[in-house]
């Protein structure tokens, strides 16, 4: 099987690195791409400091990746942020930072992706949103509602590229278990928390053939693995 290019973005976090590893695993070739700087000594593939809410740095980076490794196959929306903050205490301020790191750096990579995508055979989008998009708790408005912007990304997606070869999909973890919510979270039982090898491996599937009769869905991934 010929190599894919798959491009993950958010890839230098504790979720985004596990996805490009386990493609690389795989035998794809992997741009990497961040707003955080990229370790030093990183190929040229592996792009930071990158605004990916900003057209014109979404259309460089590409280019930038279609030089190096040729078109992508695969786009894998991983960039995005948290915050937990209630109205009380925030405001449209936390609303418009939460919509443009977890919707608008999705919408800004599909649409700059597309065109490339739409000419490769079996093309895939797997775009991260949250369980919590379903329903807020408290301190949750911004962040929950930026992340249904992220499901309703999907499913219009999906629908507008019905004709081509592109399956669109997202992916709904609940907590994940990272050193980040590990530490902020340091009473919790995190024996319920999704391991990102295993989200890594639901956007691997949804990106092969055996998922081509999948689009336009948002799969919850839930079940931890315990400690």
């Amino acid at each position: 099987m010929t190599a894919r290019t798959i491009i993950v973005t958010g890839a230098f976090g504790h979720l985004g690195s596990a996805v490009a590893d386990h493609f690389e695993a795989l035998g794809d070739k992997v741009a990497r791409i961040d707003y955080a700087p990229a370790p030093a000594g990183s190929p040229d593939h592996h792009i930071g400091g990158v605004d990916l809410s900003d057209a014109e740095a979404a259309k460089a980076a590409l280019a930038q990746v279609t030089q190096a490794l040729g078109a992508p196959s695969v786009l894998v929306n991983i960039a995005g942020g948290f915050v937990w903050e209630t109205l009380d205490d925030g405001g449209p301020d936390t609303w418009e930072r939460m919509f443009r790191m977890n919707a608008l750096t999705a919408v800004t990579m599909c649409k700059t992706c597309v065109p490339n995508l739409i000419s490769q055979p079996g093309a895939a989008i797997i775009n991260i949103g949250a369980a919590a998009a379903a329903k807020a708790d408290a301190g949750m408005g911004a962040y929950a509602a930026s992340k249904a912007a992220v499901a309703r990304l999907t499913e219009s997606l999906a629908a507008e590229l019905a004709g081509e070869d592109v399956n669109v999909n997202a992916v709904l973890p609940t907590i994940i278990d990272t050193p980040t919510n590990r530490a902020d979270m340091p009473d919790a039982d995190t024996s319920g928390w999704v391991r990102a090898a295993d989200i890594a491996s639901v956007i691997a599937f949804l990106a092969s053939d055996a998922a081509r009769s999948i689009t336009g869905e948002s799969i919850r991934v839930s079940r931890g693995r315990g400690d």
